[in-house]
């Protein structure tokens, strides 16, 4: 793993397991390198709940329950997409974020709308904050559009985690409530 990739994903371990964070991955065009890059960090498994690599339309669905219909009308390299894996992920694995990725490493697979180099990323948290982020890495290489695009997940993860655990410190605590005591 590259240095970059390493700094990345151990600030963001450190981070959440500092907030008691809890984190998913949906991968398309990374094929697990996300979760990968953060399994490598020793302390991950107390952040780091499950990942998931769904490659294929199908195994989106099935997975993560993305509609059938929102790729049928949006296709697997879109917002929308992105958007449904991170929510899957979210709904599947019961943590308090995720990180979505699809795209086209290629070198082949691009279109004129979609060209190689397009990737997708959506982050969403618990409490409902979410972002996206459309890359255009360009045509520099499969290896080289994985790679940045673990880097922008996990910025994307960062980012999210320390919203989240901003807005918490933001909220009131709720008050106590006295319970089994008689007013005298």
């Amino acid at each position: 793993m590259n240095d970059d990739v390493t700094a990345a994903a151990g600030a963001l371990i450190k981070f959440c397991t500092e907030t008691h964070l809890t984190i998913a991955t949906a991968e398309s065009c990374t094929g697990g390198r996300v979760a990968g890059a953060l399994t490598d960090i020793a302390g991950s498994s107390a952040v780091l709940d499950r990942g998931f690599v769904t490659y294929s339309n199908k195994a989106k669905q099935q997975m993560l329950g993305v509609p059938a219909a929102t790729l049928r009308q949006y296709g697997a390299v879109s917002r929308q997409t992105a958007e449904a894996m991170a929510r899957g992920a979210l709904s599947k694995a019961k943590v308090d974020l995720a990180v979505a990725i699809t795209g086209i490493a290629g070198p082949g697979g691009g279109s004129p709308d979609k060209p190689v180099g397009l990737v997708h990323f959506a982050a969403a948290s618990r409490d409902g904050t979410s972002m996206h982020a459309a890359m255009r890495y360009g045509d520099i290489g499969r290896t080289g559009v994985r790679h940045k695009s673990v880097l922008q997940a996990l910025r994307m993860l960062t980012e999210l985690a320390e919203t989240d655990a901003a807005e918490k410190t933001r909220k009131p605590a709720k008050p106590a409530t006295a319970k089994g005591r008689k007013k005298s």
